[in-house]
């Protein structure tokens, strides 16, 4: 199972979230394991029915209204209830402050509170989105990935094939780098791979000879993107005579990543070979795909009745000798 502590949940998300920790003496005792967040309006009032302590608790400004109404001993079953063992952590939504009772229990309990700027409905949905991307399957994988029409491939193969190379051509023609060497793949919970750079990486790229060089400031903004579904894998060989490679496509081959199975294309290289067309190609195909268009299965089932009709009876020739 995929986890956070609370600390790297405030390291990876305070900015963009607005967080403040109003708990900075709390050594957080438990992770957090679920992307669905928890609002313990009705755990403070007594219902305890249904309420999972394994979520992060959502405190907006009616349940910090319901705190303030209480009296000492009233704030004290609150509160007790509310931070228990398994707690992660709690969010106070719209800047505002806890409870002095509810930062003592926490802080005590190892239960980290932290307040954000942003209004609840918002916060909501950012985090939930962020902890579904943060704790999805994930994977890196040494390769370059583009996108290319609309479809992301993702090109492989043993170092020094020439992965980035084919990158930089294939944005030399107007597609997009979404990462190279580096390539973090993450599994959404519609079972899609999205495939996106390392941080530091992020939109450079190392050319054998000549070095780092800086696809965005070369290319300019819309030679890159942040993240791509992972559609295709390109495995970039190199040419053996021993080996056999596909020649019709008419058989698909497969690799699977993170338990999702994707198409692979093993691309054999020789000198002189114009490997970026080749990779249009391949994701312009892969989009007939989608559309239900198998080229090379259409041109087999024509050969076959082809020669069905050829088999079957002498109309074609004795035609051509009238």
């Amino acid at each position: 199972m995929e986890r956070i502590s609370p600390d790297q949940l405030f390291d990876r998300l305070g900015d963009e979230l607005e967080l403040t920790d109003t708990t900075p003496g709390a050594t957080p005792a438990w992770d957090i394991v679920s992307s669905d967040l928890s609002i313990p309006g009705l755990l403070l009032a007594g219902y305890d029915r249904g309420f999972r302590p394994d979520r992060v608790q959502v405190i907006g400004a009616s349940e910090l209204q319901y705190f303030e109404s209480l009296d000492d001993e009233g704030c004290d079953l609150a509160v007790g209830r509310l931070c228990v063992p398994g707690v992660p952590c709690l969010l106070l939504t719209d800047g505002l402050e806890p409870p002095g009772c509810l930062v003592s229990r926490a802080t005590a309990l190892g239960i980290p509170v932290y307040s954000s700027a942003l209004p609840r409905d918002i916060l909501l949905r950012r985090l939930s989105s962020k902890l579904a991307d943060l704790l999805a399957p994930s994977t890196t994988l040494h390769g370059t990935l583009v996108d290319v029409y609309g479809v992301g491939l993702l090109f492989t193969g043993k170092s020094g094939i020439g992965k980035s190379e084919c990158g930089l051509d294939l944005v030399e023609h107007g597609h997009r780098l979404v990462a190279d060497d580096v390539v973090h793949v993450f599994r959404t919970p519609q079972k899609h791979l999205i495939g996106s750079g390392n941080e530091l990486l992020r939109h450079y790229m190392e050319i054998r000879g000549v070095g780092i060089i800086d696809v965005r400031s070369m290319f300019g903004i819309r030679a890159i993107r942040q993240r791509k579904r992972v559609e295709v894998e390109v495995k970039l060989v190199a040419w053996s005579d021993l080996d056999d490679y596909e020649r019709l496509g008419i058989e698909e081959s497969k690799t699977e990543i993170l338990g999702v199975e994707i198409d692979q294309v093993i691309l054999p290289l020789v000198t002189g070979k114009n490997i970026t067309v080749i990779s249009e190609v391949i994701a312009l195909n892969h989009l007939l795909k989608l559309r239900g268009i198998h080229p090379a299965r259409e041109f087999d089932a024509k050969l076959r009745d082809l020669a069905g009709r050829g088999s079957g009876g002498q109309d074609v020739t004795e035609g051509d000798s009238e």
